[in-house]
């Protein structure tokens, strides 16, 4: 019987094979789980659920520090703390200032002084890079299913002259085929897709600011329209009581200037009816 190895998700065991070569998931645990891009920094992490879309670094510095802004350098939207990410800031110290990107044309490409480390001999970006090492890893994949491809039906064909009493047929070397000059556009168009993915991305991050930082200004607006007209109605009522008190007042100011007079005509007569009397 075959060894049986554990799932590092559900535990459960499967053959060797069946299981993913990098975290060693089963085919369940890896459509439930995929490995997909943090929103900020754009790292590849394991997904524990649908709605979580950034990484538990991420997620920390969120808590810790509030919403990131974009990076002044590679643009990334992963600059918790000051204006630069923290990959940038860590390569700014060991690197050096960053040079132009010789794919993105950003300016922020790291000269590392070590062409090994270089991406076939080119100062890429980070983001560059991972783009181009997966159109490459794509590229790679694709003709070993194309030389797979092509050694079968050469097989076959080799086959089919031997029976059919060995008809002219000339084979063809599958890597010559694949190292035409339709290979290299076909890296470039693919690698072309890839920088189309991700300015599409980029994009749709900004509009989601854009839409966030609108729809807060609204909301600032409307706050503030409500507090004016707040202000306005305490205003008018006050300057109504004022009115009210104000007419009262003179109302019983008169009423007491009448009783005043009529007090003192009333002492007047008074007086003279006493003259008269003798």
């Amino acid at each position: 019987m075959a060894a049986l190895y554990a799932c590092t998700k559900c535990h459960q065991r499967f053959p060797f094979e069946a299981l993913s070569q990098g975290q060693q998931l089963c085919k369940e645990c890896r459509i439930a789980h995929p490995v997909v891009k943090c929103t900020y920094c754009r790292t590849e992490y394991q997904q524990e659920s649908k709605t979580n879309t950034i990484c538990k670094k991420c997620a920390q510095n969120v808590q810790l520090y509030g919403t990131p802004k974009p990076c002044q350098y590679c643009n990334i939207i992963a600059a918790f703390i000051g204006n630069k990410c923290q990959r940038c800031t860590n390569s700014e110290k060991k690197y050096g200032p960053p040079y132009s990107c010789e794919q993105c044309k950003q300016q922020c490409a790291f000269d590392r002084k070590d062409d090994r480390k270089k991406v076939d001999g080119k100062l890429l970006c980070w983001l560059c890079t991972l783009s181009y090492k997966r159109v490459l890893q794509k590229t790679k994949e694709q003709r070993k299913h194309l030389s797979s491809s092509s050694r079968a039906g050469h097989q076959e064909k080799e086959q089919y002259s031997r029976l059919g009493g060995g008809g002219h047929y000339t084979s063809f070397s599958p890597d010559l085929a694949l190292d035409s000059p339709g290979t290299d556009h076909f890296v470039i168009i693919a690698q072309l897709k890839e920088e189309v993915a991700t300015l599409k991305k980029m994009l749709h991050q900004k509009d989601q600011m854009i839409l966030e930082k609108e729809k807060k200004i609204t909301e600032l607006k409307a706050d503030f329209q409500y507090q004016e007209s707040q202000m306005r109605a305490k205003m008018n009522q006050m300057e109504k009581t004022h009115k009210e008190v104000t007419e009262q007042l003179q109302a019983k100011n008169r009423e007491l200037l009448k009783q005043a007079a009529a007090l003192s005509k009333s002492k007047k007569s008074e007086k003279s009816g006493a003259i008269t009397s003798p």
